[in-house]
């Protein structure tokens, strides 16, 4: 039985948020939540996952699950409001203690729990997981970042970051812990899924010449027609073209909030003693030296 799929489209991040149910059973995984966020304000706002879930209780859905694909670094995950509202579990990759133990120093976060506690479940490579009568299946696709996964659902394959529409290409790989190599040999994986299988993407920003957004692509269509890694292009061709293009590539504008958040599984820092709480924005100087102490 394939599972149902509704993609929440937020273009205020490029972000898709979706709603996975059993339509047997009723229940449901919502994948890669988006919090509405803006820095200038330091305003949070959950007006996005309201909407995704007011349709769940229309539907009479059971949320089960909140599945990320990683710590994302271009929008904040809603994760805490879903499982607020549903009692959902939050699950990530295992090597998100990788990415935790990388910026825990950067942003002084000594409030993250140890072996990565912060989230509910930790998922291995291969691991299944039920939703209702269907399987979830939890592939390992690092890269994009050394905690990527992806969500296999029937004939459906939530990618995260790891690939892109045909007409954009895949994920950039230079962020603390991303490899190439990793990604190349990831998104491989991926397509070496039968040609039918549908894929689902985290992002979409309209390539050059494309005046529409679009998230659901196939293994085939990836193989027949990506720009940066279709078949056969090599590992050392894609890996050269994906460090050129990640050296020109400008840093996400909500960088620094996202990982705050994504790596305490969508918690904001405990607040100060006046009960505010603060993000951190490490600084550093370019030209001229530092001002003086």
């Amino acid at each position: 039985m394939s599972a149902t799929i509704r993609g929440f489209f937020d273009e205020a991040t490029f972000t898709i948020t979706y709603l996975v149910s059993d339509p047997a059973t009723k229940t449901a995984a919502i994948i890669d939540p988006v919090l509405d966020f803006e820095p200038g304000g330091g305003i949070a706002d959950t007006r996005g996952i309201e909407t995704v879930l007011s349709v769940a209780r229309e539907e009479g859905l059971t949320i089960a699950w909140v599945l990320e694909t990683h710590a994302h670094a271009d929008h904040l995950s809603a994760a805490p409001i879903v499982k607020a509202a549903t009692d959902a579990k939050v699950g990530i990759g295992e090597h998100i203690i990788e990415v935790q133990d990388i910026f825990r120093p950067v942003f002084l976060a000594d409030d993250i729990a140890p072996a990565g506690r912060d989230f509910d479940r930790l998922f291995k490579d291969g691991e299944r997981l039920p939703l209702g009568e269907i399987d979830i299946e939890v592939l390992y696709t690092p890269g994009h970042t050394p905690a990527c996964v992806s969500y296999k659902i029937g004939d459906a394959v939530f990618v995260g970051d790891t690939l892109f529409m045909p007409d954009y290409g895949t994920a950039r790989a230079d962020f603390p812990g991303g490899d190439a190599r990793a990604l190349y040999r990831s998104i491989r994986r991926l397509l070496a899924l039968p040609p039918q299988t549908r894929l689902f993407m985290c992002h979409d920003y309209k390539a050059p010449g494309r005046d529409f957004y679009r998230w659901e692509t196939t293994v085939a269509e990836e193989r027949a027609k990506n720009v940066q890694i279709k078949e056969g292009v090599t590992e050392d061709e894609f890996v050269a073209d994906r460090q050129k293009r990640d050296q020109a590539l400008a840093a996400p504008r909500l960088l620094l909030p996202s990982i705050q958040v994504n790596i305490r599984a969508g918690r904001f820092p405990p607040p100060g003693p006046d009960g505010v709480r603060r993000l951190l924005v490490p600084v550093k100087f370019k030209g001229a030296a530092a001002p003086a102490e």
